[in-house]
């Protein structure tokens, strides 16, 4: 499909620095692609869209998320609790309890969210595994993102170890054997991995949390095949201080130097949250190149803390967003998490402001600590880098089409916004999308999805939470 995107109020490129904005107001899509960007006649044959009123982003590229938790949402066994009592209050209590039909509707539901707020790309840590299960979720996985037209990267989690206690597990709570573990990566990634710079479809090895989901040895092969298949490697780390207490009681080290000792560092890697880290760790994740997803409104919810953001990335550290699983975020969004990734940025570095007359320099590192550009770029370009996709996350000429047009001219929380690119993350709220491309093919148009009855959608998310709730009842 060819099509002029044309009339845009601003655009916002995914690029650092001067690159940040293009002023358009026109982009040509050929054949999937950006072919130009600028002021641009019309062509014979070619398809228009106007965005007068609208301004333009690159396509989200969520790096984090575990988009079975759709149906959990605001559990109220796990609503205040902070990260470890909630895993045990909310997904490990009901994640054993879903089946099939559950676990395909939830992850409709969450890539039905992401792609209404602009979101191309969807990066899932599928950490729930265990052996002789009945349905094969992976594939659930991809052909749910494939009806709706998303680029899809499974993070295929799981592990040798059981998180609960006692020998007597429920067949849904039991751990596999790392033999097991390694010959599913295999099939999956001869089944579904592309290695195209611009992929519909990506395996990725990811243990659930190396601290608590495998050995150290388990950890050295895992990373081991991943690099011999090209595949890259993900994993949760350092979301808590919990982190820390228990490397250091079970390996006398500290979390990101234990990474490093079972070869779980470089540019190939990357963690999500990274929200308690000594100096020394955000130096050894700068030196290795290895990658951030930012969860910022999950840390906040669960009380985790704000990531050092700032400071991992001028260490070297390559920063991407990520909005982690519902049942602890409760609006999984891209639109949300990185409104929330630029006020929380911010807040951290006033927070750390010291008074000028006790040698500080009061709020003025503050200011500068993230810019919606910089937000952009991390939710976009940087998403793209951790996740090796490099054809997508920016608007230049040759790039992906992955496109989204935000319009701010319905909704009064845009009306006098001196500076209307900034509108969609600085003003938060719900986005009124126009138009999502993927590739250049039309995934949403004014809000809405072909194919996708969203009264229809919410009844059946009703009547799973019901059935779960009444399975979780049962003595």
């Amino acid at each position: 499909m060819n099509l002029v995107i044309s009339n845009a109020i601003g655009i916002l490129t995914g690029l650092p620095g001067g690159e940040a904005r293009h002023p358009g107001p026109d982009i040509r899509i050929r054949d999937g692609r950006i072919d130009a960007i600028g002021k641009l006649a019309p062509e014979p044959g070619e398809r228009q869209f106007d965005a007068g009123g609208c301004v333009v982003y690159p396509a989200w590229v969520n790096t984090h998320h575990h988009l079975f938790q759709s149906l959990l949402k605001g559990d109220p066994l796990g609503l205040n609790a902070t990260l470890t009592p909630w895993l045990t209050a909310t997904p490990m209590r009901l994640r054993p309890l879903m089946d099939e039909h559950d676990f395909r509707l939830a992850a409709r539901i969450g890539l039905v969210e992401l792609a209404l707020s602009g979101c191309a790309t969807v990066s899932d840590h599928n950490y729930h595994y265990y052996p002789d299960m009945p349905f094969d979720s992976s594939a659930i996985l991809f052909d749910e993102a494939a009806k709706l037209g998303l680029r899809f990267v499974l993070c295929r989690g799981g592990g040798t170890l059981a998180r609960l206690p006692g020998d007597q597990l429920p067949a849904a709570s039991r751990p596999e054997t790392l033999d097991g573990y390694l010959a599913d990566i295999e099939r999956l990634a001869a089944q579904f991995h592309q290695s195209a710079p611009d992929a519909m479809r990506r395996v990725v090895v990811a243990p659930t949390t190396p601290p608590h989901s495998m050995r150290p040895q388990e950890l050295r092969e895992t990373a081991a095949l991943a690099r011999k298949l090209g595949l890259r490697l993900h994993s949760h780390l350092s979301e808590t201080v919990d982190y820390h207490d228990v490397v250091h009681r079970d390996h006398a080290s500290k979390p990101v130097h234990f990474c490093e000792s079972v070869d779980w560092l470089g540019e190939d890697v990357w963690f999500a949250h990274l929200v308690k880290l000594d100096d020394d760790e955000i130096a050894l994740l700068g030196k290795t190149h290895t990658g951030i997803a930012h969860c910022p409104q999950s840390n906040g919810r669960l009380g985790s803390g704000i990531s050092p953001v700032r400071q991992l990335e001028a260490a070297g550290v390559r920063i991407s967003i990520g909005v982690d699983g519902a049942a602890s975020n409760e609006a999984a969004d891209m639109l949300s998490e990185t409104h929330a990734a630029w006020l929380m940025q911010r807040a951290r570095a006033g927070e750390d402001a010291v008074a000028l007359y006790r040698g500080g320099k009061g709020e003025a590192e503050a200011a500068a600590a993230a810019t919606v550009e910089d937000v952009v770029r991390w939710g976009t370009a940087g998403g793209a880098a951790v996740l090796g996709l490099p054809a997508i996350g920016t608007l230049a000429v040759g790039q992906a089409a992955d496109i989204a047009v935000y319009g701010l001219d319905r909704d009064p929380r845009y009306f006098g916004l001196h500076d209307p690119v900034i509108g969609p993350v600085a003003s938060g709220g719900a986005a009124d999308l126009r138009l999502l491309l993927v590739g250049g093919r039309e995934i949403v148009r004014d809000g809405a999805i072909p194919g996708i009855d969203m009264r229809e959608l919410g009844a059946q998310a009703r009547a799973a939470v019901a059935g779960l709730l009444e399975r979780a009842s049962r003595p």
